[in-house]
């Protein structure tokens, strides 16, 4: 499955790192365009001074870890199209132009279904993607989501339980039903 990634699943880092850590799990493939990658750069500002030059470097591994998900823009595509933020147009193009099957997007109210089905796409939020995968590959998901927790902790010195973590990176029932699981194995 083919999925691209708006820059508001990019960035926070804990929802990213878990994306596409289950995409190295081979779970879907990522993608995303230039634009989108300039998106969460800018976005990075807010953390203040050195927020968007931390933001470039994470892009730069990114890239690197995932040199096919940048996808090439489509000229002419974005004039046919049409959303309720015309901001967003690029993302659907971006998607249309990769083949993509789904946008994961926390803005869903910006990608009505209708408009997304003629062009032969879904959308999803973060979090019911996640645990959806979780349903289907339980190993897979619960061990990109412990190497997201141990790093975490570790940047930290402190503990971080799983589900206080979720919740902190907007993935309230992923964070939920891996609480649950790893209790009942305890």
């Amino acid at each position: 499955m083919k999925v691209l990634l708006d820059a508001c699943v990019l960035y926070p880092t804990v929802m990213r790192e878990v994306l596409l850590r289950v995409a190295g799990q081979g779970l879907y493939t990522p993608l995303w365009s230039e634009r989108i990658l300039e998106e969460w750069a800018r976005a990075a500002r807010k953390l203040g001074p050195g927020g968007e030059a931390q933001a470039r470097g994470e892009i730069a591994l990114v890239t690197a870890a995932w040199p096919k998900a940048v996808v090439p823009p489509s000229p002419g595509l974005e004039s046919r199209l049409w959303l309720p933020d015309p901001a967003d147009i690029h993302v659907l193009a971006a998607a249309i132009a990769s083949s993509a099957d789904l946008i994961l997007t926390l803005n869903v109210s910006d990608f009505p279904r209708n408009i997304l089905r003629e062009e032969g796409l879904e959308r999803d939020n973060p979090d019911d993607f996640l645990r959806g995968l979780w349903q289907e590959h339980p190993d897979k998901v619960e061990a990109a989501a412990a190497t997201v927790q141990a790093e975490a902790e570790r940047l930290s010195g402190a503990p971080w339980p799983i589900r206080k973590l979720m919740k902190k990176a907007r993935l309230p029932r992923l964070g939920k039903a891996l609480e649950q699981a790893w209790a009942e194995r305890a």
